[in-house]
């Protein structure tokens, strides 16, 4: 039965919708007749005096929500629910396993996963994803499907498994979108990761959205093609050649740890462009720039990993010998300064040559 509740769903007012709709039965309204015909069991051949004579409870007008919504009864809302409600707040990475491999805790120390009802924001270095998320408690093994409509991952969907205790979430899914996982354990080859969370918080955080429809798109960018970028010989092409060592990160208002930041390598090679931190591949794209604006517009074009296809736009300064260069998240309007506030979803890097 498909699931119709409305995004960050409250009992409190699930509850309140079952003591209005008994309300309105006994008033005689017409919609709360046909609720109960179509929801309740009991009523289904009932004519409308009937319904109308029968006294039913709030028992049934909870039933009747519950099987409105999708559920099977109120008892199965209520642990749906209460499940949203429980995983709110915000999550770090205790550890995190991707086909067979551990992920260093050197590259989790800023990862976040922050909650508010069934949207989600993610937060790693240098990249950040939002969405929503599906939920269903009622197998022995509750599963989640992970809906992406911001950054990097936008348009696809993971199918997972999780399992809550208390402050310990721990989520088995596969990241190619592919078969849902029947077990919290990952296999080299396969694209699975199991990632074990810890609450930081349980306080609803105030910047997730998961929603395209809050999303300000710069109309007045087109976007970019691979033909689109060549080689254009220039002063500002020239100075951004070569390795350049990390100094400074900023993603979507929050400092990057100074030990994660010095892992940080990053390559121009005449207009592709390769970004890394602890060894791991963030940014392989190809790379163009535009000298006549103030700040001098930057735009990537990625081909290669999880974000092959996808559109970033920036600026870049220069601060003495050091590069600055503030990127928003792909399908994100261009940046305007050097600034990365919180929700911004713009990732600010310093950059040092190294030769």
């Amino acid at each position: 039965m498909t699931k119709k509740l409305v995004s960050r769903p409250n009992l409190d007012h699930l509850r309140q919708q079952a003591k209005a709709l008994l309300a309105d039965l006994r008033n005689g309204n017409a919609s709360a007749i046909s609720i109960f015909r179509e929801h309740l069991p009991a009523a289904t051949k009932m004519l409308d005096t009937e319904i109308l004579n029968t006294t039913f409870r709030l028992a049934d007008a909870q039933f009747a929500i519950a099987r409105k919504t999708g559920f099977g009864s109120w008892p199965k809302l209520t642990a749906h629910v209460e499940t949203l409600r429980a995983l709110e707040g915000t999550w770090a990475f205790e550890s995190l396993e991707v086909a067979g491999q551990h992920v260093s805790k050197e590259m989790l120390s800023t990862s976040r996963i922050l909650i508010d009802g069934d949207r989600f924001r993610s937060k790693s270095a240098g990249s950040i994803y939002e969405g929503i998320f599906v939920i269903d408690v009622e197998p022995r093994i509750h599963t989640i499907d992970i809906q992406f409509v911001e950054g990097p991952e936008a348009g696809n969907t993971n199918f997972g498994i999780f399992k809550l205790d208390a402050d310990q979430l721990d989520i088995c899914l596969d990241i190619y979108g592919k078969d849902r996982p029947k077990k919290f354990a990952t296999v080299a080859g396969t694209g699975l990761a199991y990632e074990s969370l810890i609450r930081q918080t349980t306080d609803r955080p105030s910047d997730v959205t998961g929603e395209t429809a809050s999303r300000s798109v710069d109309t007045n960018c087109s976007v970019p093609k691979e033909e689109d970028f060549s080689y254009a010989d220039s002063e500002t092409m020239r100075r951004i050649q070569g390795d350049w060592n990390g100094v400074k990160l900023v993603s979507d208002g929050s400092a990057v740890p100074k030990s994660m930041v010095t892992t940080g390598k990053r390559n121009a090679n005449q207009n592709r462009i390769v970004v890394r931190f602890g060894g791991q591949t963030m940014i392989d794209a190809l790379f163009r720039i535009d000298e006549s604006k103030t700040p001098i517009e930057v735009d990537y074009l990625h081909v290669s990993g999880g974000m092959k296809g996808k559109v970033q736009f920036g600026v870049l300064s220069w601060e003495g010998n050091a590069l600055i260069v503030n990127m928003a998240a792909p399908g994100r309007p261009r940046p305007t300064d050097f600034q990365s506030r919180a929700g911004s979803m713009q990732t600010v890097s310093h950059w040092q040559f190294q030769g």
